[in-house]
Parts: C-alpha cells; sequence; structure tokens
C-alpha cells in the first residue's frame, strides 16, 4: 500500500491524500461503508458503485470468521470473491465485537477467549490469530487485535487495558511480518491507537504505535460513549505524534458533522453503520439538515430527495414517495434509504477533497456543520 499525501490545508489540519491498493486507488478523505458479515446491508454491490461510489468497504473479523466461516472463505478465494467485490477492503480485527458482543469472554495477555454470541461455541482470538485470520478473508488493510475500552472507563481500566492492546501490538506485527498473502495480491496491518479519554494514554499509545512506522494507524475507542468536545481533545492529541506521511483512520465515526470536525484534525479514513442503519429507521442525511421522513409534513412532499447530487435515488424519488414506503412498511425504503445516506456521506467527503484542494475547506467546513446539525 502507498500513501500519497497530495495538499495540506492552510487554515486547519486538513489533508487531501491517495492510497495506491492492488485492489485500486482509495481518494482521501474517505467513508468507508461497512459491510460487517460480507454484506452493506441492503445494498447490492452493483449499487455500491455505481450509485454509491464506493471506493473502498469494511468486514469484520469476528462475523466473518463465524460465519460463513475461514473454510468456505479459503475455498472461495478470499473475502473479495466470495462477495463479488473487486475494490479494496478493510477489516476491523474483531476486538470491539469481542468486548461488545461475546459472551463469558475471558481476557489476559495471552489473549481471549470468548463465546460465540450465536450458538455460545467457544473460541480464542490471539494478536497471531487474528493476523491469520484476516490473511485469510484476504482484506487490503488490516487491523490489529486491541481491546476497546468503554469511554467511560477508569484510568486503572485505561492503562491496563493499553497494555495490553500494546503487548498484542508488537506480537501482531511480528506476525504479519512473518507471514504472506493466501491470494497473490498485498496487504497491509495498522495499528490501533487506544487510551480512552485519557491524554496521557493517548500519547503514550501514539508514540508506540508510532514507533513501528507502519503503512497506516486507526484511531479506536472513541464515539464509545465519551462526549464530542472529548473525542476531537484525542484526535488533537495523537494528531501531532502520528506520521504525517500515513493515513488517519478514525473508527466507527461518525454524524457529518464528526466526519468533517475530526477532518479538520487531520483524519483520513472513516467508517460507521449510521448511514445504513439510521437510514433504514427512516432518518436521512441531507446538505440542508437531518430528515425524519415518518414525519407528517413529508406526505405530499413530491420534491426529489436532494436534486444536486444527481444520483438515481436522489432524483428520481420524491420524498412523499419515501415516507409512503416506510409507513407501509416496504422493504424499498430501507433500500432506498441506505443507498441515499452511504451517497451522501460520499458526496460530503468529495466535497470536502474539492474544498482542501481549492483552499476553501475551513469556512465550508463551519458552515456545514451548522447545517449538517438542523433537524429538517
Amino acid at each position: 500500500m502507498k500513501f500519497t499525501l497530495l495538499k495540506t490545508d492552510a487554515e486547519s489540519k486538513a489533508r487531501r491524500g491517495r492510497i495506491e491498493t492492488d485492489h485500486g486507488i482509495i481518494e482521501t478523505p474517505i467513508f468507508m461503508p461497512v459491510g460487517t458479515a460480507g454484506s452493506v446491508k441492503g445494498v447490492l454491490p452493483r449499487d455500491l458503485k455505481e450509485e454509491v461510489k464506493a471506493e473502498i468497504i469494511l468486514g469484520n473479523t469476528y462475523h466473518l470468521y463465524l460465519r460463513p466461516g475461514l473454510d468456505i472463505l479459503q475455498r472461495a478465494g478470499g473475502l473479495h470473491k466470495f462477495i463479488s467485490w473487486d475494490r479494496p477492503i478493510l477489516t476491523d480485527s474483531g476486538g470491539f465485537q469481542v468486548f461488545s458482543l461475546a459472551q463469558n469472554r475471558k481476557l489476559n495477555f495471552k489473549g481471549c477467549e470468548f463465546r460465540s454470541h450465536i450458538d455460545g461455541s467457544k473460541h480464542l482470538f490471539t494478536p497471531e490469530s487474528v493476523v491469520d485470520i484476516q490473511r485469510t478473508i484476504g482484506a487490503d488493510i488490516m487491523m490489529a487485535f486491541d481491546e476497546c475500552p468503554p469511554g467511560t472507563a477508569d484510568f486503572a481500566y485505561a492503562a491496563k487495558s493499553l497494555d495490553i492492546t500494546q503487548q498484542w501490538l508488537e506480537r501482531g506485527i511480528k506476525q504479519f511480518d512473518s507471514t504472506d498473502p493466501h491470494y497473490g495480491y498485498s496487504q497491509t496491518f495498522f495499528p490501533i491507537v487506544q487510551g480512552c479519554v485519557y491524554p496521557e494514554l493517548r500519547r503514550k499509545a501514539a508514540e508506540y504505535a508510532a514507533s513501528f512506522y507502519r503503512e497506516g494507524y486507526a484511531i479506536g475507542g472513541l464515539s464509545v460513549g465519551e462526549p464530542e468536545e472529548v473525542m476531537y481533545e484525542m484526535i488533537e492529541v495523537v494528531e501531532p505524534i502520528l506520521p504525517s506521511d500515513r493515513p488517519r483512520y478514525l473508527m466507527g465515526v461518525g454524524t457529518p458533522a464528526n466526519i468533517l470536525e475530526a477532518i479538520a484534525r487531520g483524519v483520513d479514513m472513516f467508517d460507521c453503520v449510521m448511514p445504513t442503519r439510521n437510514g433504514r429507521n427512516g432518518m436521512l442525511f441531507t446538505r440542508e439538515g437531518i430528515i425524519n421522513i415518518r414525519n407528517l409534513r413529508w406526505k405530499d412532499d413530491f420534491s426529489p430527495l436532494d436534486v444536486a447530487m444527481d444520483t438515481y435515488v436522489d432524483t428520481t424519488f420524491s420524498k412523499a414517495y419515501l415516507r409512503h414506503l416506510f409507513i407501509a412498511n416496504e422493504m424499498l425504503g430501507a433500500q432506498l434509504a441506505s443507498i441515499h445516506n452511504l451517497s451522501f456521506y460520499l458526496w460530503l467527503v468529495n466535497e470536502a477533497r474539492t474544498k482542501i484542494e481549492e483552499g476553501t475547506f475551513l469556512p465550508w467546513k463551519n458552515t456545514m456543520v451548522k447545517k449538517l446539525t438542523t433537524r429538517l
């Protein structure tokens, strides 16, 4: 993987870059739709390419390991072939899911023993096995195995958690560097910077991760219950420590406004389930604010969702029709809303790239954040 920093904003930390992988080019800042179990819910891969214009999607190690399982993925030739996706894929290591979904987990420096949330079967994840699993999945970008403490964790817990994550990182890097890809294309490995909401722990984590000088870095453990202002503060703590010639990936964040604020603080890559999850529940993100499409006010609004976005969904279907689909519990409503929201997120980061190139990012960001947080 190669990252090229193309432009830095003069008034903020915002960056315009390009990531090159064997499965294609990723322009940054970028938003990555989440396909946890090999599917971005309700969205055809064709629509991800043509409507959403996704350049990279996510899979999740924990979920894919449990089903369909490694044997199926290996026999299919990896996740790309299994899901018919020929663009880049990033996999989360499963650390967050192990600690949030798994039952009866036992955590120590060796790894994490847990029971599946599906059938209660017993499993062990170690830093080494998680690398091996992601080799079998075949993601272009792989994540280190980490523990993600809650945003409300006390200092003692967060410090112990970070010690474990750092030991796991060293072992994960050794395993990655001593193994080879399975499917004939290159893979890369990102450390994850943890440290909860404590600046001294975040600095320690960022310095340790940076010392390995990998191809990119993830910032984890944010948007897990802490106030937004604290999230932004933690980004500001680690940004000057992480190498400027490597991409920074803020995991699991977030709202459109969160993304713009994080771009302004030097972040390049984002993912979140919000566009699809909230879309399935009738929340639509637009350039003028947030729409609850179930509200009565949209019953006879025959205007398109957002004609300026120039996508099939946004120029073809009216708000009234989309509301009808939701009120009638038609599954097409959730599909169209998901495609719209994902398209909007990709439009937003594309606009951010343009504004960085033009040198107008900061005033544009400040104006957009006010609009994006407005309820229509």
